[in-house]
């Protein structure tokens, strides 16, 4: 890589990563020499983008778009444009395409641009006096360009503004400000870039009395039950994930219906891209029913003036819900509503909200550009019955709860990483959102056997992904002994886990599955315990742990024949020994030690004899795998006939009459 490439990466990630400048895939920045252009390419995004994520062209060849003469008729010119532009790309069989604002990148002269759409500046162009206070704040430094549909006709348009300032001024201008769009900032350094923002940042915030207030703000627990229903509603038409955010700027503009209509309408076409261009707001203050029903009402009158659903729902005094068809574009819903709402505030201090007209609106839902963005945006659905399913599961951030949970994420499950250990936790989910998937994961301390703890793992689930599809009731603790040497404390401590706990996370689990089969009909949900080949036959010196994964098995028939009204399933996965795991084979407290040390194997004296005494009982002479359990779990979550059952996964050890 050059040191020029370097510095535009270095620039690029520097914006992207920020926020209050970039979101999702918005933005793009370009580096030329007198041969070359480089532009980042649609689809990826600045934050993480690299020398790969740029689309090398011909500057000779961009500069016919401005010479040529184009079709009069809007979708053919574009097309046209679009042809010429492919046709300048160095490496076409990289498949790389190039921004769209690239023809804006090759006139400019200065070495390196940095496009983005920050929420300060945005304050200003989107405001009512927007045109009026940039001349009187950049005086002859800038251009103001009043909105344009974006494409071919806005190039143009900033081509001849540019030639102007040049004749006027005898320099090109550093700084270019699109109306309801975003800015441009240009130089032969990135430092001078840097400084430019910096200095536009300190004119601005000299204007504002107030910024707004980000702080957070507790999810009312009405929460727990309408967003779930919202969810449930709208996955008929394809959404999968509804994410709730709630603080003082969110209670700023949810407080009333005045406050509402400030943020009730686009801004600018990054906006329609990712939430679309009508949003829903709830202003009852009832029951969580009350508040549902009023979201019917609304939706239905929605559709009959619009040919998509709602992505945004404003609630008052509850939140805001962001709503997609995968956990990352929620994700990027919220982020995007939320810089529409410190727009709204900012544009305050510059004469008051101006909003894009219908007209504008409805040239950025059908040109193709953006539809192609907000595809990319999206990203492809993984062919999996877990695709974008909510799954929590109990004990896994080690041993064999990790792996399920490893091997759920990577077929595209959101997965909540609920256990007591905190540091493996946190570090489990890091590793997993480090990767480029679209779904996500979430890490909750929690304690089964805690009520409180329970009921606090459903809510934080419920407010990040909008329900529960599948809880794996995983976690358990074994310790070995006989009659003669057990004692009550350590009994009642393995029961309170083993059984005890299974009950506390079934109750409050289902309590969001019901919610989602009133508000569904053809909505199933799971509850799958894993239990183990001790719960289908007793265990010599292990009688607490066999009695508890008993006793499971009983609580999974009796929970199926009351759940399955509310089309929640509930099974038991009742794998073999996972000899593999730290459960049996930590060195200091795993099984083959306690068993060893308990007698339970006559004649053993190592642990590789314990080891080989329980292999040679499987009839597929190995211990069960990960992988072996997974596919248990998938056949069960799968089926809608299914309840009730324990299913063996032993290797033969165990056979059911």
């Amino acid at each position: 890589m050059t040191e020029e490439l370097k510095k535009l990466v270095e620039i690029s990630q520097y914006y992207g990563k920020n926020k209050d400048y970039v979101i999702a895939g918005g933005g793009n920045t370009s580096f030329k020499d007198d041969e070359f252009l480089w532009v980042k390419a649609s689809g990826t995004t600045l934050a993480d983008i690299e020398e790969d994520g740029f689309v090398k062209l011909y500057r000779e060849k961009l500069e016919i778009i401005s010479q040529k003469e184009y079709s009069s008729v809007p979708a053919e010119r574009e097309d046209q444009v679009k042809k010429d532009l492919y046709a300048s790309i160095v490496d076409p069989e990289k498949k790389l395409r190039p921004s769209v604002e690239t023809s804006f990148h090759n006139t400019i002269t200065y070495k390196y641009i940095v496009h983005t759409h920050p929420n300060l500046i945005n304050g200003l162009l989107c405001g009512k006096d927007s045109k009026e206070l940039v001349k009187n704040i950049f005086g002859n430094t800038a251009i103001y360009i009043e909105y344009t549909d974006p494409g071919y006709i806005l190039f143009k348009k900033v081509e001849t503004e540019i030639n102007k300032f040049k004749e006027e001024n005898g320099s090109e201008p550093k700084i270019i400000l699109l109306e309801n769009h975003g800015i441009f900032v240009s130089a032969d350094t990135v430092e001078e870039i840097k400084t430019i923002y910096a200095d536009i940042e300190e004119k601005l915030n000299s204007r504002i009395s107030k910024n707004p207030d980000f702080e957070a703000l507790p999810v009312d627990e009405k929460a727990r039950v309408v967003v779930p229903a919202i969810r449930t509603i709208l996955s008929a038409d394809g959404a999968k994930i509804a994410k709730i955010r709630n603080n003082k700027l969110v209670n700023h503009f949810s407080a009333s219906s005045d406050a509402y209509q400030k943020v009730a309408l686009p801004f600018s076409p990054d906006i329609i891209v990712y939430c679309k261009s009508k949003f829903i707001y709830l202003e009852s203050e009832g029951s969580a029913e009350e508040i549902i029903n009023e979201f019917n009402e609304k939706l239905e009158e929605f559709k009959k003036n619009n040919t998509f659903l709602p992505k945004v729902i404003l609630i008052k005094n509850i939140g805001l819900v962001g709503v997609d068809i995968n956990a990352k574009s929620a994700e990027t819903v919220l982020d995007i509503y939320e810089d529409l709402m410190k727009i709204s505030f900012y544009s305050e201090a510059f004469g008051g909200p101006r909003f894009m007209t219908q007209e504008q609106i409805d040239f950025i839902d059908n040109w193709e550009v953006e539809n192609y963005r907000r595809k990319m945006a999206q990203g492809q659905s993984q062919a999996s019955v877990v695709d974008q399913k909510i799954i929590i599961i109990t004990g896994a951030a080690q041993g064999f709860g990790e792996g399920i949970t490893r091997e759920l994420f990577d077929r595209n499950a959101n997965v909540i990483i609920a256990d007591i250990n905190e540091e493996k936790g946190i570090e489990f989910q890091n590793e997993l959102n480090n990767t480029k998937g679209n779904n996500r994961s979430l890490f909750v301390k929690t304690d089964v056997s805690c009520s409180e703890s329970v009921k606090n793992l459903i809510f934080e689930t419920v407010k990040t992904f909008g329900g529960l599809d599948v809880f794996i009731s995983n976690a358990g603790v074994l310790r070995a002994g006989g009659l003669d040497e057990m004692e009550q404390d350590v009994f009642d401590f393995m029961t309170k886990i083993n059984y005890t706990g299974y009950f506390i996370c079934s109750k409050y689990a289902s309590e969001v599955m019901k919610t989602q089969a009133k508000y569904g009909e053809n909505n199933f949900s799971d509850i799958i315990q894993i239990n183990s080949k001790s719960g289908l036959k007793g265990s010599n010196k292990n009688f607490a742990y066999a009695g508890g994964k008993f006793g499971g098995i009983g609580l999974t028939q009796s929970f199926a024949m009351e759940l399955m009204p509310s089309r929640i399933k509930v099974n038991s996965v009742c794998p073999g020994n996972f000899f593999d795991g730290p459960l049996w084979s930590d060195p200091e407290r795993g099984l083959f030690v306690q068993y060893l040390n308990a007698g339970k194997v006559p004649g053993a004296k190592t642990i590789e004899d314990v080891k080989r005494f329980y292999e040679a009982q499987v009839p597929a002479n190995r211990g069960c795998y990960v992988e072996d359990v997974v596919k248990a779990v998938l056949y069960a979550i799968d089926q809608k006939y299914e309840t009730g059952q324990a299913i063996p996964v032993t290797g033969g050890q165990n056979m059911l009459n």
